[in-house]
Formats: structure tokens, C-alpha cells, sequence
């Protein structure tokens, strides 16, 4: 699962656990003033993730890590797709963050928030 968080002026998002494994990433932090938005999404899970490089994925229990698709980098952690959310993301290294957390709406609210 992903811990988000607002710090300042940025979104900081970090990976729990062993999932840092999966993920090869420990965390990122993204200036709000590149983030575009959020939305829960869960149905996201269905869609073509592209190549994986690096990553892991294991369909029905994880995808986790960086994926490559239509020239787009995109940054997946998530196992329990009822929980994901998107955050979509401008001049950033990655267009957009796939990530499970606890509480999809009120990690939505959080990010659009810090946007206003």
C-alpha cells in the first residue's frame, strides 16, 4: 500500500514494507504545482499496463513498479484494485501514479485540496 501525504509544497507518496520490493521504489515526491488531479478509479486494474521495466507483476496480486506504455511512463503499486486511485501528473518523469491506499475518497480529497 501507498501512504500519500502533502509536505509543503509537494505530494509525497511512500511505498510500505516489502512492497518497496516489488515496486523498486521506496517513494517519490512530485511539486503540487505538477500534479493535475486525482481520481479513485478501480477500474483501472483492467487496463493494458504496457511494458514493465522495472517492476513486478503477478496478474490478480500485484502490479507494482515502473511501466511503459504508449510512449508514457506510468508508476503502478497496487494489489487491491478497490482501492486505487490515479493522480495524474504534468512535466513530471511519470504521466500519472496507479496507487492503492487505505481510503481512495480521502486521499482524492487530499490531493484536490492542496491543488485549490
Amino acid at each position: 500500500m501507498a501512504l500519500i501525504r502533502i509536505d509543503g509544497d509537494n505530494l509525497v507518496v511512500v511505498i510500505e514494507g516489502l512492497d518497496k520490493l516489488w515496486a523498486f521504489k521506496s517513494g517519490l515526491t512530485i511539486p503540487l504545482a505538477n500534479v493535475r488531479g486525482a481520481t479513485a478509479d478501480p477500474g483501472i486494474a483492467a487496463e493494458s499496463k504496457g511494458i514493465r521495466a522495472p517492476g513486478s507483476r503477478v496478474p490478480g496480486l500485484i502490479t507494482a513498479g515502473t511501466f511503459h506504455q504508449d510512449g508514457e511512463k506510468v508508476f503502478w503499486h497496487v494489489k487491491d484494485p478497490s482501492k486505487a486511485v490515479v493522480i495524474e501528473l504534468a512535466d513530471e518523469e511519470y504521466a500519472r501514479l496507479v496507487l492503492q491506499v487505505d481510503d481512495p475518497r480521502a486521499t482524492v480529497a487530499l490531493v484536490e485540496n492542496a491543488l485549490v
